[in-house]
């Protein structure tokens, strides 16, 4: 994977050893949308260097008020989209996409790509289902739950095993409007929890 200007920069915030593993580690984000591509486009800002991008939506004018799409992608499979803004940022990074649904068929082979997974999808069944596979799967997953409306309760995190679940675990998109400040701090929330992994593990090889 040749340089680029983004990794340059990162060489004042990362040792050797984590940017490696930045750049070596691959994230899988199922889902592309508020969450999806807000966490995705954050973590490149970080130097992740691998991403498999899984969703079957396309860009919508109504996704444009807190999903990282601009007018001219409306149209597009979002998951094409997302690639090309990351690559905007980063030209040097791996990007694969697919743009499918998962399910309970597709998923156990899906799953197999990634040892990290940002679960970022819209229906409770889908999230139910794919991180009770994720898991028995032996993957870790970072998922998120309650980021609708405004001045909403406080948004923390809960760690149970190889699961980091973040939000506000009350608000429902059904009864409130997802908007962009809440949908961005709960993105924020599971890009930094993937950091987290991806680090732990960089420094625990340092040991």
């Amino acid at each position: 994977m040749q340089d680029s200007t983004l990794y340059a920069g990162l060489s004042r915030y990362f040792d050797v050893q984590q940017l490696e593993k930045l750049r070596q580690t691959s994230v899988g984000f199922a889902g592309a949308g508020g969450l999806g591509s807000n966490a995705a486009l954050m973590l490149a800002r970080c130097g992740l260097g691998h991403f498999l991008l899984v969703d079957d939506d396309l860009v919508e004018p109504s996704n444009l008020n807190r999903q990282q799409y601009w007018p001219r992608h409306v149209g597009q499979p979002k998951v094409y989209a997302l690639a090309d803004v990351l690559r905007e940022l980063n030209p040097a990074v791996d990007v694969e996409t697919r743009h499918q649904r998962l399910t309970r068929q597709n998923l156990p082979q899906t799953l197999t790509y990634c040892p990290l997974w940002v679960e970022a999808l819209d229906n409770a069944e889908d999230k139910s289902l794919f991180v009770e596979q994720a898991l028995v799967a032996g993957c870790k997953v970072a998922s998120a739950s309650g980021l609708a409306g405004l001045s909403g309760p406080v948004m923390s995190r809960r760690v149970v095993g190889n699961l980091v679940l973040v939000g506000d675990f009350i608000s429902d998109v059904r009864t409130a409007p997802p908007l962009a400040p809440r949908v961005t701090q709960a993105a924020a929330l599971l890009a930094e929890a993937i950091l987290q992994m991806i680090l732990a593990d960089a420094d625990t090889q340092r040991i």
